[in-house]
């Protein structure tokens, strides 16, 4: 087990290679989930992730004959971009091998830091598979994303910073995958604020830890928007060191975690990725559970993929009833479309998309089903929509 001065001496190690980032309260959030929130932006590293962290803590303690070997890594991005950023600083060579899975523009950062990237398997188990017959035919030295203690300890960094910036905070709320930042960030945060609260927080879709914590047997899913998280196995070491320290672990929806990517885009100006929305996710989720509590929670990575990132946006319209599908039934003759655009004009809906159905329907021949796409402000202006529509003689309905 690690332990706090183990953390600081990372904290020495680190400084003047990775920043310090702001942990600042969030109003708006406060006022949203009843709580006194408090983010630590991480996604503002250099590699938009907390993990190089842990990633300079390990290569900074490696010796000359260590460095002169080279390093390999398995990662699903944000440890690769990590581990090879501070490898290139140092002049060590490195390898990166990820799964296929990896969103194109973390394969692409990985590369631009020198790193030498093999893409294989379609999950993290099998890249690391991969990645440790790698090291062992090259001599390779291995980089664990969070089965290492020196890699636990540099990200137990995170929370030094977060009791120095805001001492008194209730609870921490922490995203896991592999379990290494919790693991760090418990062993600090209980070190130096024993009744402090701390919650783990996994995807539906990938309960490795909660499983192994709880005794649970939620099943396994094969893909997350949370990606960074998406970790079958859990870590040994950090296993063992969430079982002792960490007081609760609960699961977000994919659709959570959507939600706390676009509020946080809308309300702070920051884009995280789906891990780095897994904290938001769950304070939203159970918020009735932290209510007037001063809560941390780490935007623990900012890499998403852009084309990810336009779906998500477009969805949380759709919930948020800012983008709705109307279907509406008229007559099949000239001017019925040019009145249908007219009356959603008027009534101050935008319209994106316009589609005729006239095969596959249950209408009679001489009627026509239009379906239109159209952005409004809301499900009152969706109602108030439907209102002129039915009002102009036409049937109308939201499909939701």
């Amino acid at each position: 087990m690690i332990e706090l001065t183990h953390i600081q001496q990372a904290a020495q190690r680190l400084q003047e290679h990775v920043l310090r980032t702001p942990c600042v309260a969030s109003h708006t959030l406060s006022d949203i989930t009843g709580a006194r929130v408090f983010l630590k932006f991480e996604n503002l590293q250099f590699t938009a992730s907390f993990k190089e962290r842990g990633a300079c803590n390990k290569l900074a303690q490696l010796n000359d004959q260590e460095r002169a070997r080279g390093v390999i890594a398995m990662s699903a991005g944000n440890h690769a971009q990590g581990v090879a950023y501070h490898a290139q600083r140092l002049g060590i060579r490195a390898v990166i091998v990820m799964p296929t899975f990896t969103p194109g523009v973390k394969i692409e950062r990985t590369r631009g830091f020198g790193a030498e990237i093999v893409l294989h398997g379609h999950t993290l188990d099998e890249a690391r598979a991969h990645a440790l017959v790698l090291a062992e035919q090259q001599g390779l030295i291995f980089v664990h994303p969070y089965d290492d203690p020196d890699i636990v300890a540099g990200q137990g960094t995170v929370a030094l910073e977060m009791l120095a910036d805001v001492p008194d905070l209730d609870t921490l709320i922490v995203a896991i995958g592999g379990g290494g930042l919790m693991a760090g960030m418990a062993t600090a945060a209980k070190a130096i604020k024993p009744n402090i609260e701390i919650i783990g927080v996994q995807s539906t879709r990938f309960p490795g830890m909660v499983n192994a914590i709880l005794g649970t047997s939620h099943p396994q899913g094969s893909s997350s928007i949370a990606e960074g998280i998406a970790v079958g196995t859990p870590g040994k070491l950090p296993q063992a060191i969430i079982k002792a320290l960490v007081n609760d672990l609960v699961l977000v929806d994919e659709g959570d975690i959507e939600q706390a990517i676009v509020m946080l885009l809308e309300v702070e100006k920051t884009l995280v990725e789906g891990a780095g929305a897994a904290g938001l996710a769950a304070l939203l989720k159970y918020r009735d559970r932290f209510k007037g509590k001063k809560v941390g929670l780490v935007l623990c990575g900012g890499n998403i993929d852009p084309l990810l990132l336009a779906a998500i946006i477009e969805r949380g319209m759709v919930r948020a009833g800012r983008l709705a599908r109307l279907k509406v039934s008229a007559r099949d003759v000239p001017g019925s479309l040019a009145a249908i655009t007219a009356t959603v004009a008027a009534a101050g809906a935008n319209i994106n998309e316009v589609h005729h159905q006239r095969a596959f329907t249950t209408l009679a021949a001489q009627n026509v089903e239009i379906e239109l796409v159209v952005q409004t402000r809301g499900p009152q202006h969706i109602a108030d929509v439907l209102a002129a529509l039915e009002q102009a003689g036409l049937a109308a309905q939201w499909v939701h």
